[in-house]
């Protein structure tokens, strides 16, 4: 995708003007948009590049990690192969859950993540992956390379959060979401590098 020069003497949108990160599929940028205080689902707005109040969550639960998407990335036919029970890519930039030792309670922020793995969510019929990865050079979870260096139960919560989140719904049938596996990194990097190619064929490499 290419800009207008114009574009370059402003805020750069976070999807499409900020790098994967500094040596992805295994270290990305992560581009966060909800935080584990917040009881809203913020989105960015495909336009502009800002937050947008995507709804409020209604469900009482809160995102038990940071949560957002690495930029630059798409979630096309590529990402669907790696998905067996999906009909389609959802679309949109590829997710990312990062776990952080010290409280991080502003989104709009972008931190380098250490890739450990994923859930391979499906969600009414479309590739939704989560990837799982841990704040590069955290003090507590960055010694973390893969999903098994990580407690049972802070996949479990994570597994929990995506599976009951939409639950009061009315527009999602019961069974409309669904994880079917939970991966390490070598998988989680393989999505990382489709959703990538994915991007490139969707807006191009520019």
């Amino acid at each position: 995708m290419t800009f207008p020069k114009a574009f370059y003497r402003w805020r750069p949108h976070p999807w499409h003007g900020l790098s994967a990160g500094p040596n992805p599929p295994e270290v990305v940028h992560a581009f966060i948009e909800i935080t584990t205080f917040d009881a809203v689902k913020f989105e960015v707005d495909k336009e502009t590049g800002y937050l947008r109040v995507d709804r409020p969550q209604m469900t009482s639960a809160r995102p038990p990690t940071l949560y957002g998407f690495v930029p630059r990335t798409y979630c096309g036919e590529r990402v669907r192969r790696l998905s067996p029970e999906a009909k389609s890519g959802d679309k949109d930039p590829l997710d990312i859950c990062v776990i952080s030792e010290r409280p991080i309670n502003r989104p709009e922020v972008v931190l380098n993540a250490r890739v450990v793995g994923g859930l391979q969510m499906v969600d009414d019929g479309e590739a939704d992956d989560k990837i799982i990865a841990v704040l590069r050079n955290d003090h507590v979870w960055g010694h973390a390379r893969d999903i098994a260096d990580l407690p049972p139960i802070q996949v479990e919560r994570l597994r929990h959060y995506f599976l009951t989140y939409k639950e009061l719904d009315p527009s999602k049938p019961a069974g409309a979401v669904k994880i079917t596996s939970t991966f390490g990194a070598e998988h989680a990097q393989k999505v990382i590098t489709a959703s990538l190619k994915d991007y490139e064929e969707e807006f191009g490499d520019g």
